[in-house]
């Protein structure tokens, strides 16, 4: 299955993203589960967390090299705005 591309990402201050897809679909997605994780904790830092950017592409989102989401994820588990 084709999942749509990311087109933009606002993160917001109760650390969920709110995603636009290249279908037009806004959708939110918490990230708070993920915190708890060795390679997601950086993110705990919120002035971080709000750095994230669309990968070029619209494959996922990103906040440095070594952390980011899929667009599969973001698509498949965050819910209609």
């Amino acid at each position: 299955m084709q999942y749509p591309k990311v087109k933009a990402v606002q993160a917001m201050d109760d650390y969920t993203l709110v995603v636009t897809f290249d279908n037009k679909q806004k959708k939110r997605y918490d990230v708070k589960p993920l915190l708890n994780r060795d390679d997601f904790d950086l993110l705990n830092n919120i002035v971080l967390f709000r750095t994230v950017k669309v990968e070029q592409g619209g494959y996922a989102v990103v906040w440095n090299n070594t952390i980011d989401i899929a667009e599969y994820e973001l698509w498949k588990n965050s819910c209609y705005v």
